[in-house]
């Protein structure tokens, strides 16, 4: 029993150490713009990713949410927030909460299979439903504002425009960098992993 309690608590330490990383890497997300003003260089998705795989289902959940809060508070959704604040806070927090859960679940369902599978594939997932999410939450709350972005930009489609400008190479650069990553996201899951069953064990 208290090597299973020392277990929850370095758990939920890892866990608070993660939130802190998240808050921090969408904040170098920001500063870093200027830098790179065609698209956002964010790693954030990648400790959601390891907190999902490592820890849990609901670790990715909170996880998600911490970056949807972080997204909020840097501005960086501040010209969706001009148009329907409720929308705006809706489709950023629940992006983020269901990012953190696909991935989750995604490791889970394929760990017993090949834990490094299960990792890149979550790894990949976790961008994939940040966008769909993104992309449904634009239809239902800004879609008259885009169409007129879109017009004014030349597109005559409002889901071309949507794809192209608005997700367009985040979205690669996101995924990119993900499976660049997901060699070392499956190192940290395995060694972290390793670790607590040694230490549980060694209690």
């Amino acid at each position: 029993m208290k090597s299973m309690k020392m277990l929850d608590t370095r758990k939920l330490v890892f866990l608070a150490l993660l939130t802190a990383i998240v808050v921090a890497f969408q904040i170098a997300a920001i500063v870093t713009r200027p830098l790179f003003p065609a698209f956002s260089i964010s790693l954030v998705l990648m400790p959601i990713v390891i907190g999902a795989a490592l820890i849990g289902i609901f670790a990715g959940a909170w996880l998600g949410l911490a970056f949807g809060f972080a997204v909020l508070i840097s501005g960086d959704a501040a010209p969706f927030m001009a148009i329907d604040p409720f929308g705006t806070i809706l489709v950023v927090l629940l992006k983020g909460i269901l990012a953190g859960l696909a991935a989750g679940w995604v490791y889970k369902f394929l760990e017993e299979m090949s834990k490094t599978i299960a990792a890149i594939i979550a790894a990949v997932v976790c961008p994939v439903v940040n966008t769909i999410i993104f992309i449904i939450g634009a239809y239902v709350f800004f879609m008259p504002t885009i169409t007129a972005w879109g017009e004014a930009a030349g597109y005559t489609n409002a889901l071309s425009y949507i794809l192209i400008v608005v997700v367009g190479v985040n979205f690669l650069v996101e995924l990119g960098i993900n499976l660049v990553l997901s060699p070392t996201i499956v190192r940290l899951v395995q060694y972290g992993q390793e670790k607590w069953h040694s230490e549980n064990t060694d209690s």
